[in-house]
């Protein structure tokens, strides 16, 4: 992607953002529930709850994490793996069913390992449960992991949802938005429309670096099919520029019950 931007008399990082394995996150907390076609709502574990939260503590820092930033990621995927799914004797074969693949998707994450082969495991699962189609919703949506395998530069990176929040609005609006330093942002807006099943079509063409209440233009624009193949309340699972990845996890305030 071309890309043509004012010089502001800075610079900014070339490196990418924290990666699990070859990717990168943030997150955020909260109790959430998922949704599914059964009309039943299945809730986040606590485990669960606790991986994320975890998660979102080293969340942008890398190697500069502090070791208890680490250890919490470490002791969160152990109680995960050791319960195994749901505990509760009296949860039903959909619930655990459903609930097991998304943990494993939580921790693949957080170890950076066989990540492809758990959104697989949860995709799959959604489909073959004929559960109905999944929407973009409205709200503030995290990166936590993506499949990029080439590294390509910052603004590239901001400029293609690699890396930072997306934030859904109303009417069809999305929003990339980076912390980059000193309270400076990368922003970039556009719209999406929606084309088939679990297809949209998005175009990002108003960029700028923001800090404060000033704004500096950049000439720039993206065009790309965005796929959504999963969504609950928490966690949202697409494919979208060059084919790559993403998994993202909600953090605005609309997402708490």
């Amino acid at each position: 992607m071309a890309v043509k931007a004012v010089n502001l008399g800075f610079q900014f990082p070339s490196s990418t953002p924290l990666s699990f394995g070859s990717s990168s996150p943030k997150l955020r907390k909260d109790r959430l529930v998922f949704r599914s076609s059964t009309v039943e709502q299945i809730s986040f574990t606590e485990s669960e709850n606790s991986l994320i939260e975890a998660l979102l503590g080293i969340q942008g820092r890398g190697r500069s994490s502090s070791p208890n930033q680490l250890n919490a990621v470490e002791r969160a995927v152990q109680v995960l793996e050791r319960l195994g799914g749901v505990p509760d004797p009296g949860t039903t074969f959909v619930l655990q069913k459903q609930t097991e693949p998304r943990q494993r998707l939580l921790t693949a994450v957080s170890s950076g390992r066989n990540v492809k082969e758990a959104i697989e495991e949860l995709v799959s699962l959604t489909r073959n449960n004929g559960e109905k189609e999944p929407e973009l919703e409205e709200g503030e949506w995290q990166m936590v992991w993506n499949s990029q395998t080439v590294t390509d530069s910052w603004i590239e990176n901001a400029a293609n949802g690699l890396m930072g929040k997306q934030i859904i609005g109303k009417n069809g609006r999305i929003k990339f938005v980076v912390d980059i330093l000193l309270g400076l942002k990368f922003s970039m807006t556009g719209n999406f429309v929606k084309t088939g099943t679990k297809m949209y079509d998005v175009t990002m063409d108003d960029a700028a670096i923001i800090g404060g209440p000033f704004g500096y233009p950049m000439q720039m624009e993206n065009k790309f099919t965005l796929e959504l193949l999963y969504s609950d309340e928490k966690i949202r699972i697409t494919r979208g520029y060059n084919e790559i990845l993403f998994v993202h996890t909600r953090t605005d305030a609309s997402r708490m019950n």
